[in-house]
């Protein structure tokens, strides 16, 4: 999993990426209430913040499709309550 984080996960293509974010969809809406994951899809066309969430989310998929350990595959393994993925630690 990228520690730096300008490095990120860059899906070959959409299926990979859908596949990718069917893996963290569920946990992202779970710990949004107020959000969801879709929106805030929409929003990282215009929010630099929420590109580097998407990126976060996007990392922590392609950890958990690896096989990682559980600490690298849930965002919210070290107590965050914001949703951000170890990348950005």
């Amino acid at each position: 999993m990228p520690r730096n984080f300008q490095e990120y996960v860059r899906p070959v293509d959409e299926a990979e990426r859908a596949r990718l974010e069917a893996l963290v969809r569920e946990d992202y809406d779970r710990t949004h209430p107020d959000d969801s994951f879709d929106d805030m899809k929409r929003r990282i066309a215009f929010s630099r913040l929420d590109r580097g969430i998407y990126r976060g989310w996007l990392a922590v998929a392609a950890a958990r499709s690896a096989g990682a350990p559980a600490d690298d595959r849930h965002p919210n393994s070290h107590g965050d309550t914001h949703g951000l993925s170890p990348v950005f630690r």
